[in-house]
């Protein structure tokens, strides 16, 4: 899906899975759409729909740069594996693969904040293992970015201004600019479905049967003398909570991000 503030120009044969708006920028500042393939999707130009869509990415792109704490990152990110989390730089750049691990959980959320731009270069790669999904993904770009030509990347970029993609770089995910335009050229951009979480497997529990209550009996032995011993009720000291509260709490706001997008989405996409 594909979103701009000022014009959406295309060169090429670029095929786009999804909605394209354009808000507030006029339909004539859409242009090279007729070598675009759109397999699903409708072409809102400076309508009700693509102006809403703006106004939920303007929510959605404050949300996302709100998120704390957040990881300090250096500009490379390639080369590197990174888990779930709120990362942060001044600019984000991508050479080679980056990989993100969501560690066996298909809910994980990644969310990227750049003070500057997003810069990746020619044939870098996003790669997702161990359950991670595209859907998860946000990169929120206080400036523009720039994806390599023969680029795959992965995610949600929310940027406040451009966003050009050169030749043949591919997308899974979205491209949304709040104020400037979006450049494509030869490219495809797939729209992400999110696979389900699976419903947690229950473990049956069986409720025991009560011992028999013991039948009182005369007690024969004499009772002895002195002063009875007993423990002092004590139990062993309890572990903190606070960091399992703090990861929860880390989860939900991440999260409320994903969801302000899904909003958007269900407006904007077909």
């Amino acid at each position: 899906m594909v979103l701009a503030g000022t014009l959406i120009s295309n060169t090429g044969a670029t095929t786009l899975s999804g909605d394209v708006g354009l808000s507030p920028g006029a339909a004539a500042a859409i242009t090279g759409f007729g070598t675009v393939t759109q397999p699903t999707g409708t072409v809102h130009a400076a309508d009700a729909v693509a102006l809403g869509a703006q106004a939920d990415l303007t929510v959605a792109y404050l949300n996302a740069a709100g998120q704390s704490p957040a990881t300090a990152l250096p500009t490379e990110l390639g080369g590197s594996t990174l888990l779930p989390g709120v990362y942060s730089s001044g600019t984000f750049g991508i050479t080679n693969t980056l990989t993100l691990d969501a560690q066996g959980d298909p809910s994980a959320v990644f969310v990227f904040t750049a003070a500057s731009t997003l810069i990746t270069a020619s044939d870098s790669n996003v790669a997702l293992i161990n359950g991670a999904q595209a859907c998860n993904v946000f990169w929120q770009v206080a400036s523009s970015a720039t994806l390599g030509s023969g680029s795959h990347f992965l995610g949600t970029i929310l940027s406040l201004t451009s966003i050009t993609l050169n030749t043949g770089a591919t997308v899974e995910g979205r491209v949304l600019a709040r104020n400037g335009a979006v450049t494509l050229d030869a490219n495809t951009i797939t729209r992400p479905t999110c696979a389900a979480a699976p419903a947690p497997t229950s473990t049956p529990t069986t409720t025991p049967t009560p011992a028999p209550t013991p039948t009182p009996t005369r007690q024969v032995a004499a009772v002895p003398a002195g002063a009875v011993s007993t423990g002092d009720g004590s139990t062993a000291a309890g572990t903190s909570t606070a960091p399992s509260a703090a990861i929860g709490a880390l989860a939900i706001a991440t999260i409320a991000g994903a969801t302000v997008v899904v909003v958007r989405r269900r407006r904007l996409d077909s």
